[in-house]
C-alpha cells in the first residue's frame, strides 16, 4: 500500500481521492486503487447504514466536509483526482452527480455514493486495463482500442476527435480517467437511445431534426 502523506510514493498510474485529515491536520493521498484499512478507517465504519459499502462509507464521512450528510459537487471535486494529481473536471463531476442524485437536490447521500464509488471502481479498472503502456492516461491509440473492445464500430477519426475535444491541447494529447468516464458513459446513453430507435436493428435510423435534438438532449448528463 502507498504511504499516506506521501505524494512522491504513488505510481503515475494511481488514481485516488484526497482523504482529508482532520481539522487542523494536512491532507493526506490515498490512491483508489489501495483499500482504506487504516486505523482511521476503521474509526468510521461503526454503523455502516444498509446496502452501503463500508469503504465507501468510511470515505463519505471524509469528503462530507462540512457533515451535512451529503456530498456537494465543491465536495466532490474536491476529493477526486486523476494519476497526474488533477482535480477532475466540473462536467464530469456534474454528470455524476446527476446520475447518482435520487433526491434531485443537487447532492448524493450515502446510499448514491456507496453506488458512484463501484461506479468509479469499475471505471478505474477498465482505464488502467485499457492504459497498455501504463502512462497514466489514454491515448487516442489505446480509446480506439478500447472503444472496439467495447463494442463500438466507430473510425479513427472519431476517436481521434474525441481526444482532441476532451483533453488538454498537447503534441501528444492523452485523456485522463475523468474524461474517459465521461465520454464512455455519454457513448452508452447515446447507444441506448439509438437502440431504442433502431427497432429492426438495422444500425441506421431515420429522425427528424426535432427528434434528433430531443433525444440527445434529454440523455445528455
Amino acid at each position: 500500500m502507498a504511504q499516506q502523506g506521501n505524494t512522491a510514493a504513488a505510481k503515475p498510474d494511481d488514481l485516488g481521492l484526497i482523504f482529508p485529515a482532520p481539522r487542523g491536520g494536512r491532507k493526506d493521498v490515498i490512491p483508489l486503487r489501495c483499500p482504506l484499512t487504516s486505523t482511521y478507517a476503521h474509526r468510521h465504519t461503526g454503523g455502516v447504514p444498509p446496502n452501503v459499502d463500508p469503504e465507501a462509507y468510511s470515505w463519505f464521512q471524509s469528503v462530507d466536509a462540512d457533515h451535512s450528510g451529503y456530498i456537494s459537487l465543491k465536495e466532490l471535486k474536491q476529493a477526486l483526482v486523476n494519476s497526474n494529481w488533477s482535480s477532475f473536471n466540473d462536467e464530469t463531476c456534474l454528470m455524476m452527480i446527476n446520475m447518482f442524485d435520487k433526491t434531485k437536490s443537487g447532492r448524493i447521500d450515502v446510499v448514491g455514493f456507496s453506488a458512484l464509488w463501484r461506479f468509479l471502481q469499475q471505471w478505474k479498472s477498465l482505464f488502467q486495463q485499457y492504459d497498455r503502456d501504463r502512462s497514466g492516461s489514454i491515448s487516442s491509440v489505446e480509446l480506439q482500442q478500447a472503444l472496439s473492445q467495447m463494442g463500438y464500430n466507430l473510425s479513427p477519426q472519431f476517436t481521434q476527435l474525441l481526444v482532441s475535444r476532451y483533453c488538454a491541447r498537447s503534441a501528444t494529447p492523452a485523456m485522463q480517467l475523468d474524461c474517459f468516464i465521461k465520454v464512455c458513459t455519454q457513448l452508452q446513453v447515446l447507444t441506448e437511445a439509438f437502440r431504442e430507435k433502431d427497432t429492426a436493428v438495422q444500425g441506421n435510423i431515420r429522425l427528424s431534426f426535432e427528434d434528433f435534438v430531443t433525444m440527445t438532449a434529454s440523455r445528455m448528463l
